[in-house]
């Protein structure tokens, strides 16, 4: 009779209790290189951060939104990814307003709008007034006052008169539909050259320069129907010539009237706080 429980022939043994060694090391091996990946997602790109802040600091400052405050960010305090908190909240629960611009910023984003919109009426003025210019009766020029358009007396008046020729009044038209869609301030001065005046109508220069400019503010109003509180006139004589006056040439570019069209009152504000009232300081002519 044979024995049982006797071993089994070489070769033959029972099954392994080990093998979850090779399992537990696997576990380990993943739990590793999990830890790696997210110590190396904490850890902030200080070289990428400072070009990407230079950056967008650059282009701001392009816009004049902010003013510079230095040619490097301080990246010095930046915190790391892990430990950055959440971004403020109002109490609307909306992300906090940024600070406002600071006054020098804000004077730069006004004198770029300002220059814009300027050279944008003056862009519609050449192309409403291209016959008047390739005859050399009108000139659009962009200057700090505004955009003025100069009336030279050749295309506009008689020597020595006020009173308007028949074909200035197709051009002032054009003129007066352009601003007509604008709110803009008019401004019309009156210019002489040097050689004294003496008529039955106007006994000096100043008189005469100062009759145009106001006769074009009483044509504005009545016929091309403008509100009276955008309009001024002025009168300057021989005073502020353009031109040399002792060349014919000369004097005949200095008998002219200038239509300044002043930029919009928003844009002459000095800041954006609301509530603050603010005085438009007065230019010189031409200016």
């Amino acid at each position: 009779m044979r024995r049982h429980g006797r071993r089994k022939r070489g070769g033959e043994h029972g099954p392994s209790h080990e093998r979850w060694l090779v399992s537990y090391a696997d576990f380990v091996t993943l739990l590793f290189a999990f830890f790696v990946v997210l110590f190396a997602s904490s850890q902030s790109n200080t070289a990428r951060t400072r070009q990407m802040a230079a950056a967008i600091q650059a282009a701001f400052q392009r816009l004049a939104l902010f003013a510079p405050s230095s040619a490097q960010p301080d990246l010095s305090r930046t915190p790391s990814l892990a430990t950055a908190g959440p971004p403020a909240l109002a109490a609307e629960g909306l992300p906090a307003a940024a600070a406002p611009p600071s006054p020098g910023a804000w004077r730069q984003f006004v004198a770029e709008a300002r220059k814009h919109e300027l050279e944008a009426l003056a862009a519609q003025m050449r192309v409403a007034l291209r016959p008047q210019l390739a005859d050399h009766q009108v000139t659009v020029t962009v200057r700090r006052a505004g955009v003025v358009v100069s009336l030279q007396e050749a295309g506009f008046y008689p020597s020595g008169s006020a009173t308007l020729l028949p074909g200035a009044i197709a051009p002032l038209a054009s003129i007066a539909l352009i601003l007509r869609q604008r709110r803009n301030a008019v401004r019309f001065e009156g210019f002489t050259d040097n050689v004294p005046i003496h008529n039955a109508h106007f006994h000096s220069n100043w008189a005469l320069s100062t009759a145009r400019a106001v006769g074009l503010v009483e044509l504005f109003i009545r016929r091309f129907h403008f509100p009276p509180q955008r309009l001024s006139a002025a009168g300057y004589g021989k005073y502020h010539p353009i031109a040399n006056n002792a060349t014919a040439a000369g004097r005949r570019l200095n008998r002219r009237v200038d239509i300044v069209i002043l930029p919009p009152i928003a844009l002459l504000l000095p800041n954006p706080r609301p509530g603050r009232g603010s005085a438009v300081r007065g230019t010189a002519p031409g200016e």
